[in-house]
């Protein structure tokens, strides 16, 4: 598509990839500053002040609340309500809505998180203790993969660009059921069943073709509470009340996203901005804060670090790719128009990234362990940044196919 079709030619997915992409680079800054805060003499404010008591003891389990526990338990819900609006709108209406559109990216997906978890595994099998670290490394980063594609400009095929953020969605639709069914602690039965009452109760107006969003959004404050109460992780409310938003699909005709009428359209535009601009950022900014004071080789080279960034640098590069290569060669699927092979396998590459989802299951693998989360963010940041480095690198000097010399 010429870079000078008019803004009506433009579909949502592409402006959605847009405003990934500004996001994925503030989100850069901000992994940066916290690292450089965490080795300064800031250190220990910016410690003290993410672990101090500042809001009541929602849950026994968690105790008085801190911003650490606020971002991470209550606005990251915010990231996966988000989420689960672009996975549902993708599945119904968008670049996901047939088998067929689906072919693609879901082998890719499923192998690239299957490999990095077999690696880790592998790696960490000495210490029973790193056990349940095994979903770390199997998450990508979209805004992280989709702002390092931006600064490449057109070294990166718009049809890369569409099968990355296809492979993240159902990366993420991937670490939802894993956090939901593995990260789960000891249940509440007499919370989960207040949850599920919300959830019948949201159903009910969403039947009875319900367009005000308020009474959704006090729906999906009580359902975020009662699930916080009952055990299973607070942020799983967020995806489960994106189904039950009222959705109007696009008659074809018209851009998917410019519908006023759709409640979920006008929640997934309004979170959209706060989520890519300011919750994804200060999470990446209070999570990364990792100190390499004592840092060494040895440290590195552990088994939770080395497992860790083994599997999103070579778990995730043989995984999407082996599985793009193995849907295209037995007919699966058709090869990305305008991408060549060795594009392709940076792109694959791309996915190691796994910042975000990262450094948050991290922190579910290890409760009561920080020497551990510690570890993790080592080998994420490891992992990540050589993910990205040698990605980009690959895309910056791969010869440009002829959809992309003459564009």
């Amino acid at each position: 598509m010429s870079v000078n079709a008019p803004r009506s030619q433009l579909s949502a997915f592409q402006r959605f990839l847009a405003s990934e992409s500004a996001g994925g680079i503030l989100l850069m800054f901000a992994a940066v500053a916290a690292l450089l805060v965490a080795n300064s003499p800031l250190a220990g404010s910016y410690h003290h002040l993410l672990h101090l008591p500042t809001g009541p003891i929602l849950s026994d389990k968690l105790g008085p609340m801190t911003p650490h526990l606020w971002i991470n338990d209550g606005l990251m819900a915010l990231f996966f309500l988000l989420v689960g609006l672009e996975i549902r709108r993708e599945l119904v209406d968008g670049r996901l809505a047939t088998w067929k559109a689906r072919r693609l990216p879901a082998l890719p997906a499923l192998m690239g998180m299957a490999v990095p978890a077999v690696i880790y595994t592998v790696l960490t099998r000495s210490d029973p203790l790193l056990a349940n670290g095994w979903a770390i490394p199997s998450a990508t980063d979209i805004a992280f993969a989709m702002g390092a594609l931006a600064l490449l400009g057109r070294h990166a095929p718009l049809s890369l660009k569409l099968l990355l953020v296809a492979i993240a969605i159902l990366d993420d639709m991937g670490a939802v059921v894993i956090i939901a069914i593995f990260y789960t602690s000891s249940i509440d039965g007499g919370a989960l069943a207040a949850a599920g009452a919300i959830v019948a109760g949201l159903v009910v107006l969403n039947r009875l073709r319900v367009m005000s969003l308020w009474p959704y959004l006090i729906g999906l404050a009580l359902l975020w509470y009662a699930t916080l109460l009952s055990g299973v992780h607070a942020t799983i409310a967020g995806v489960v009340g994106a189904f039950l938003i009222p959705y109007i699909p696009s008659t074809g005709e018209q851009d998917a996203s410019d519908s006023p009428d759709s409640p979920l359209h006008r929640l997934e535009h309004a979170l959209a901005p706060w989520v890519g601009f300011l919750i994804v950022p200060l999470f990446g900014f209070v999570n990364a804060g990792v100190s390499f004071a004592g840092l060494s080789l040895s440290s590195v080279m552990a088994p939770l670090p080395l497992g860790i960034a083994a599997g999103l640098f070579l778990g995730k590069q043989l995984g999407v790719f082996g599985g793009v290569l193995i849907a295209v060669k037995t007919g699966l699927a058709a090869k990305p128009a305008g991408a060549s092979w060795l594009q392709i396998y940076a792109m694959a590459m791309l996915c190691g990234i796994g910042f975000t989802m990262s450094l948050f299951i991290s922190g579910l693998a290890f409760p009561g362990h920080p020497e551990f989360v510690e570890e993790a963010k080592i080998g994420i940041l490891l992992g990540s940044l050589v993910s990205a480095a040698i990605a980009c690198l690959i895309l910056r000097f791969a010869p440009k196919t002829g959809e992309q010399a003459a564009a």
